[in-house]
């Protein structure tokens, strides 16, 4: 079958022929149309994650939308989204014509949403949710603030705001392209990521907020937390800013605020997929988007040398069919 194939670490993969999966016990094979490339490939690709650095060669890919071939149960041809553990432990990923996903991992699609936006929207999507309804508990009226609101977890986290029917959704973008997808995407108003980032915050909140998506942590995380309004709320979800951040005692304490933490890892299969499902009801009306680029299987080196350089306009989605 086609793949991309990566046979360095470190370096891009690059499409070629790879085996085929073999059926086996528990598993499914999914021949896949659509799957995101995302920043959790290129740090298992790396070979210096805290998973390991995963055999060579293998086809990345930690999520994808694909239809089932064969299945103990899901019915063949059924529309899935399913997710991999590939670069995380052995095994090939959803960068292929085909995949063996195990069986739990499968959420069957029904919705008139495209595959290239479900690949998008993906986990990414399934975060945001998560961490605005089961985390944050968000309360209709409450105002929302949310960090890097031009990556694909902030634009699904403004969308998912506005029909949890959050009162005022501010997102910080560190660039205009970043600013012009959070606004897109249903943000009230965006604060650019220059100096006073606390001061410039306090003018467009109101000076308060009850909840913080963050996905970025650092000096950003820092200045959004002295914005807590009492009973407030600050959900990490990444470190794209760094690993540390430096929050007030007096300003928790006093207003009885909280500093959570969210991971994926940490839901059930059935949040999950109530979660996707949830999310791409209000993808088909057009109220959750992710901006996205699609792109052709045998153009993956190029797409992973963008992707690790930034030079993107969106989620790059990887089109197979």
């Amino acid at each position: 079958m086609r793949a991309a194939v990566l046979r360095i670490h470190g370096e891009a993969p690059s499409h070629g022929e790879h085996p085929d999966p073999v059926p086996s016990e528990g598993r499914s094979i999914v021949r896949v149309t659509a799957a995101p490339v995302v920043p959790l490939d290129l740090l298992c690709a790396s070979g210096t994650s805290y998973f390991g650095a995963p055999e060579l060669p293998y086809v990345p890919g930690v999520q994808g939308v694909g239809v089932v071939e064969q299945s103990a149960v899901v019915a063949a041809g059924t529309k899935v989204f399913f997710a991999t553990s590939a670069g995380m432990s052995p095994g090939d990923g959803s960068f292929a014509e085909r995949c063996a996903v195990p069986d739990a991992d499968l959420i069957v699609l029904d919705t008139p949403v495209p595959d290239a936006e479900v690949a998008a929207l993906g986990l990414s999507a399934v975060a945001a949710w998560m961490v605005l309804t089961w985390r944050a508990k968000l309360q209709p009226g409450e105002r929302v603030l949310v960090l890097g609101g031009g990556g694909a977890v902030g634009q699904a986290a403004i969308g998912s705001a506005r029909v949890l029917e959050a009162g005022r959704v501010v997102a910080v973008c560190r660039s205009d392209d970043a600013g012009r997808r959070a606004l897109d995407a249903g943000a009230d108003e965006v604060v650019a990521l220059t100096d006073d980032l606390a001061g410039r915050l306090a003018d467009a909140t109101g000076g308060a907020v009850d909840v913080v998506v963050d996905p970025v942590f650092g000096p950003v995380a820092t200045a959004a937390a002295r914005l807590l309004a009492p009973g407030g709320r600050l959900v990490n979800l990444g470190g794209a800013s760094g690993d540390e951040a430096t929050f007030s005692s007096a300003i928790l304490r006093s207003r009885t605020a909280s500093i959570l933490g969210y991971t994926n890892n940490a839901i059930t299969t059935d949040q999950r997929r109530d979660a996707l499902t949830a999310v791409l009801r209000h993808a088909a009306a057009g109220a959750v988007t992710v901006a996205h680029e699609t792109v052709p299987l045998p153009d993956i080196t190029a797409a992973w040398q963008r992707q690790s350089a930034g030079r993107t306009a969106g989620r790059l989605v990887l089109t197979l069919d």
